[in-house]
């Protein structure tokens, strides 16, 4: 056991039993190498990582490097996904040095932390031009014992580099009509109008960007917009990249075509795709957005769902094959000779046409993803039902792929977001029920009593993890569609008390925003980034947060803070769209108002659920009845009934519409 063995992220505690002397981030490392004037490894991945698996097995378990190791480095562990500004802090140097990033991240530091040596995965052997991982070491040490100039010279101009990056935020102004429009144009230009998406391969859900242009069509009309979103939207629910028995969606294709994914499942993706299919739904009735909606739902609570009713972050891309050897995709892929042993020839043969499953395979080794190639003409649902459902069953026979269960503040956020829209929209008040539930598990646990959100959490414990600001953004959105759907204002505050903390410990000048807090831990550089990973950017996702909260309140400071912030969209739109999706979607919300929309009746009424329906990007919505329902909402304060009826409220800064007792004039107010 190395010093790995009492930490709680699970990806750590898989290489808690290295012969690698491994160390967790934090001062005591850097100390000891100081004391022995040897430099840091440090290594970045996470749990659901395949190759961060696989550098292990052939690496870190193995004795003799493991000794080199030992005796001429310290050795650091780091978690991505429980200390995302490490991460982003060393991911941009090594992108600055090599062009290129991804995990594992291998970067050799000075005891200051300094980086002078980057790369991501090395094999053990020299193979396409990489050095072996042994004979790296064996340089490095080399260069720090003979060349110690030379390494402080590199790591001294890094870190300047890095110093020296200034943030151009776009200056005065918010993204007007002239930003999305040539944004829009932007992503015309590069969207994939055979298979749906952004890019060539590899190829990623663009949940954030379809997210834009769902709200842009709701705005203006444009067609070319929604046909983008649900293009891609039914190319990937069509495609391997999504789960066909099971639900849920991998992490991306490896080929623009949608055909092989690489098979790891995270709850952030889950969350995002859910939502954005549930909206897809609401902007077209299409019953396949309305089913992945659902079926994505039903995949976070039965396989990503913890004890304590939170969602873990992930299952891994890797389980035992039939020979018991750990494989990427052995849980999901099938070969016609599986398909005939658990349905018989008839419906084998079925089942093949259906799922495009070939005796070449599209997978490996003979092995098919299922998807849904579109060539088997009319089919019989029932029968389809019956055979999927059999698939199912049989294939939850096979070794399951590990689960990391820490409990991620922002993915739990979005997944509330998820869930609580998805419920209200589809009559299914368990999905509601469980959103709530991880709300509170992120009231109790993760702001707890210190009133500062903590990223991690596993098995009920907080983690030693300062929440960053996607954090912050992405839980106070979750809050406020809680508080949307449940018409429970307590979400309303929570959403204002950790927005106040954005305001108070993540603002700087001019709008801009910093991914972690003015007293948080002092890197080498403060990290900060607007622009969109596989989540939102902490940035945006806080700006859409401060917007909705405003609505609400008529907060002039959290406009204020969110119109600062979007001028990095205004910048960024109109040259990288694919990469500041969120915020593109947040300046739709922007130039719609946003719409707020009071409903003095009945949560869960018709007036309510229609107000939930409206397309109106980014409108807020408060419903609830009696004297003490503006003390829930200010939005609510002063809402009479007209004639004794429920009654609908449509304002755009506190300018209000004719209101309303009718559903259907309602749905009219707000694009319904």
């Amino acid at each position: 056991m190395n010093r790995l063995a009492g930490v709680t992220s699970p990806y750590l505690l898989q290489h808690a039993d290295n012969p690698v002397d491994w160390w967790p981030w934090g001062p005591e490392a850097f100390e000891e190498a100081k004391r022995r004037d040897v430099p840091v490894l440090l290594s970045v991945g996470y749990s659901a990582c395949h190759w961060c698996h696989v550098m292990a097995h052939e690496s870190f378990e193995d004795e003799t490097v493991a000794g080199y190791l030992n005796a001429h480095f310290v050795p650091v562990k780091v978690d991505r996904e429980e200390r995302p500004d490490v991460d982003a802090v060393y991911m941009e140097a090594v992108q600055a040095a090599t062009g290129h990033g991804g995990w594992p991240m291998t970067v050799f530091l000075t005891p200051d932390a300094e980086p002078f040596y980057f790369g991501t995965y090395f094999p053990p052997e020299p193979r396409h031009g990489s050095p072996s991982f042994q004979q790296v070491l064996e340089g490095v040490t080399a260069a720090w014992t003979d060349r110690r100039d030379e390494v402080a010279e590199v790591a001294g101009r890094i870190v300047a580099d890095l110093a020296g990056r200034s943030l151009v935020h776009g200056g005065d102004g918010v993204p007007g009509e002239s930003e999305v429009a040539q944004a829009l144009l932007g992503l015309t230009r590069e969207y994939d109008e055979q298979h749906g998406g952004f890019g060539g391969a590899p190829k990623f859900p663009p949940a954030m960007v379809v997210e834009f242009l769902l709200r842009h069509y709701a705005r203006t009309g444009a067609e070319g917009a929604l046909q983008m979103a649900a293009d891609t939207c039914t190319a990937m629910a069509r495609g391997g990249i999504y789960d066909q028995l099971g639900g849920g969606f991998a992490r991306y294709s490896v080929d623009r075509e949608w055909i092989v994914p690489h098979f790891e499942k995270m709850l952030y993706d889950n969350a995002l795709l859910c939502r954005v299919y549930a909206h897809l739904w609401r902007t077209t009735g299409s019953d396949e957005a309305r089913r992945i909606a659902l079926e994505t739902a039903d995949f976070m609570v039965r396989e990503l769902r913890t004890a304590e009713g939170g969602f873990a972050s992930a299952l891994d891309a890797d389980s035992e094959d039939a020979d018991g050897k750990h494989v990427e995709g052995a849980y999901y892929v099938w070969t016609p000779e599986q398909l005939r042993d658990v349905l018989g020839e008839d419906d084998a043969a079925f089942a093949a046409a259906y799922f495009g499953v070939t005796e070449d395979g599209t997978f490996e080794e003979g092995a098919s993803v299922l998807r849904l190639p579109g060539d088997a003409g009319p089919v019989d649902a029932a029968r389809v039902a019956g055979v999927r459902a059999r698939l199912l069953a049989a294939r939850d026979e096979r070794p399951h792929p590990g689960r990391d269960d820490k409990v991620v503040a922002a993915w739990n956020g979005l997944a509330i977001a998820a869930l609580a829209e998805t419920g209200a929209y589809f009559d299914r008040p368990d999905l509601v029920e469980r959103a709530t539930e991880a709300a509170d598990l992120l009231v109790r646990v993760h702001l707890g009593e210190v009133a500062r959100l903590t990223r991690t959490s596993k098995d009920g414990l907080a983690g030693d993890n300062a929440g960053v600001l996607e954090d912050y953004g992405d839980v106070a959105e979750g809050f406020l569609a809680l508080a949307a759907v449940t018409g429970e204002g307590a979400w309303l505050e929570f959403a204002g008390f950790l927005l106040d903390i954005v305001l108070e410990q993540f603002t700087g000048e001019g709008g801009q925003l910093y991914d972690t807090a003015h007293d948080a831990e002092q890197l080498i550089r403060r990290p900060q980034d607007p622009t969109d990973s596989a989540t939102p950017s902490g940035w945006t996702a806080a700006a859409g947060a401060l917007l909705s909260y405003a609505a609400y309140t008529g907060s002039e400071a959290h406009r204020t803070a969110a119109e600062g912030a979007l001028g990095v969209v205004r910048a960024l739109g109109p040259r990288v769209p694919r990469f500041v999706g969120w915020g593109l979607a947040v300046a739709e919300a922007l130039l719609d108002g946003p719409r707020e929309v009071a409903v003095a009746g009945p949560v869960g009424g018709e007036l309510h659920r229609t107000a939930l329906l409206g397309r109106a990007p980014g409108a807020v919505v408060a419903a609830g009845e009696g004297p003490g329902a503006g003390a829930e909402f200010p939005l609510l304060v002063d809402r009479p009934l007209l004639g004794g009826e429920p009654t609908a409220y449509v304002c755009r800064h506190f300018v209000c519409d004719a209101p309303t007792t009718e559903a259907g004039e309602l749905a009219a107010k707000l694009g319904g």
